[in-house]
């Protein structure tokens, strides 16, 4: 699908900025547009963007129930109770129990974690588990990443004597679990700096003002910001503020000194000795750490990431890489079959705005992947829904700048559960009401959605000469990671660019072009790559001008030294 290239330019009052900023930054003037266009308004700010310092971190009890939740913590530990900590089984979970299970370890014995399995019990936490933890003596339970819409649950487990302090990040109902104390910035009337942290970083702000309650030394728990960057980047949340502080200095750890368990996988997916970006998390390290919870159980993964000895923590990762391997085919089969299913719709590929569909023998754990995909390649809301235990349980995926999680709730009668965030959300419902879900879901996304919206976007963050992408400029880029949301890889657009002559098509089927340019304004010779592009070969080969959007990628192995190129996004033929 193409997209609609979209630039644009500075505001009056930004361009203001710019200029502030244009006097630091004069040699490289893309820099100072950049910045601005992250809200970045001083020379003061530019370099605390460009220096993430964990002195910036915010006050952890600022956030509403710290002080009752550290109380309580100290409380339990003080009377020797026993401590279960709990989460979900997906990325952001595993790492939320095991750096706060493993932290608390340092401290206190008498502690244990649960995951539950995606079949046997689903999402969250369960009578069952509360039984069993009743049964077993525990007195407080830590749920992470979940728990915001426990409120039944938690109300049995207070007849039974156990308290909870809630960790979550996901979107909060009216009414409110009875836990003795609730750490979501997301709730209402809460002033907390940083609103979008993942569910890890919750947990980690809890250990953290738990430390300052206790006077023990940041040291220890700093260290384990490499299991907060990977939640930051699996769960994709804004990567500003509070959020990009953790993620910067927890990819130093994980390049340098990771976690034993993190560096097993590290190993396994060939990433050792080099420096860890965003992107390996998300393509790599992340999907294995998920293929645990989704193929077989999440508790191996937070026995990997708990782990102190490596041969034992690199046969768990060995294991992990295998579920992951399994995970692939049955990803590419069900997304097949997802597709097959709205190619033979007319309306639901050409009429419809949204996408709901169904299976009952798809993979439970597969199906928030290929809903993913779909979004991608229809650019529609979508809803996959499989039937797991009695239910038609499914997850949700939308575009940009629609919120799906409202679109879930306009039809909150007709679900058993639902939970998650504006662009992504999990849910289930009785198998008879799928048809009517289908209706509402449909009524509901063609009345709020935006006709752009069913559009992608390529937004151009600056216009760029060659002769503009000098090592200067390319030193100052490097200084804008980590990416992610609210702070995207700039993409540059280059117009009327040519073919230096050496241009060629690569791959098996001759797919791709291995491009080598110059534009009309230096000669300067740049070398790019354009996946999928093999159709404009013929135009570019003819040495006709081009237009090209494009994101700088730095290869640091190539000859010892920097080898700059061009990762095209999409090609414009110029036309004359």
């Amino acid at each position: 699908m193409i997209s609609k290239w979209n630039y644009l330019p500075l505001t009056t009052e930004e361009q203001k900025l710019e200029t502030e900023l244009a006097s630091r930054y004069a040699n490289c003037p893309p820099i100072s547009e950049l910045l601005v266009q992250r809200g970045i308004s001083s020379v003061e700010e530019a370099e605390r963007f460009f220096h993430p310092s964990l002195k910036n971190m915010h006050d952890p009890f600022l956030m509403p129930d710290m002080d009752k939740a550290v109380n309580r913590l100290n409380r339990a530990m003080g009377s020797k109770e026993k401590i279960l900590v709990f989460g979900d089984y997906d990325v952001d979970g595993t790492t939320s129990v095991a750096l706060v299970y493993k932290y608390l370890q340092n401290f206190y014995s008498n502690i244990e974690y649960y995951i539950p399995t995606r079949y046997d019990e689903g999402y969250g936490i369960s009578i069952r588990t509360i039984d069993e933890a009743a049964a077993s003596g525990v007195k407080l339970i830590i749920i992470l990443d979940c728990g915001i819409k426990a409120i039944e649950e938690i109300k049995y487990a207070r007849e039974l004597g156990i308290d909870f302090i809630i960790c979550d990040h996901h979107v909060p109902d009216e009414e409110l679990p009875p836990a003795v104390a609730i750490l979501n910035p997301k709730l209402e009337g809460s002033t907390y700096p940083c609103p979008h942290l993942s569910g890890c970083g919750v947990g980690y702000k809890f250990m953290q003002a738990f430390s300052m309650s206790n006077g023990i030394k940041s040291n220890e728990l700093e260290g384990m910001l490499d299991l907060v960057a990977v939640s930051i980047a699996a769960d994709i949340v804004p990567m500003v503020g509070e959020n990009r502080i953790m993620a910067y200095w927890g990819l130093k750890r994980l390049s340098s000194n990771p976690n034993v368990g993190l560096r097993a996988i590290i190993k396994i997916c060939q990433l050792n000795n080099r420096e860890i970006t965003i992107s390996d998390v998300i393509f790599k390290i992340g999907p294995r750490i998920n293929a645990s919870g989704r193929m077989q159980s999440g508790r191996e993964a937070v026995e990997l990431l708990v782990s102190r000895d490596f041969a034992e923590a690199y046969q768990k990762a060995k294991n992990i890489d295998q579920y992951n391997k399994d995970r692939k085919e049955l990803d590419k089969r069900i997304t097949e079959e997802a597709n097959a299913i709205i190619e033979s719709h007319d309306t639901l590929l050409n009429d419809k705005k949204s996408i709901v569909i169904y299976n009952k023998d798809w993979h439970k754990g597969i199906i928030g992947i290929v809903a993913s995909r779909l979004t991608e390649l229809y650019y529609k809301p979508s809803v996959v829904l499989t039937l797991s235990n009695g239910l038609a349980t499914g997850s949700s995926r939308s575009v940009q700048g629609f919120d799906v999680y409202s679109a879930i709730e306009a039809s909150r009668d007709l679900l058993e559960n639902f939970g998650g965030h504006t662009y992504a959300v999990g849910l289930s419902m009785k198998e008879e009401n799928i048809p009517e879900f289908r209706r509402r879901f449909e009524e509901y996304v063609a009345q709020n959605i935006l006709p752009s919206q069913l559009t992608p976007q390529l937004d151009i963050d600056a216009y760029l000469t060659f002769a503009e992408i000098t090592p200067e400029f390319l030193g100052l880029l490097r200084k804008f990671n980590p990416f992610g949301p609210g702070n995207q890889k700039p993409v540059f657009c280059s117009r009327g660019v040519l073919d230096f002559g050496t241009s060629k098509l690569v791959g098996k089927h001759l797919e791709h072009i291995k491009l080598e340019l110059v534009d009309n304004t230096s000669g300067k010779v740049m070398n790019g790559i354009a996946f999928n592009m093999g159709k404009y070969f013929e135009h570019i080969h003819a040495r006709k001008p081009f237009d090209i959007c494009y994101t700088i990628d730095e290869n640091k192995h190539q000859n010892s030294s920097n080898s700059i190129q061009l990762q095209v996004k999409e090609i414009r033929v110029v036309t004359e």
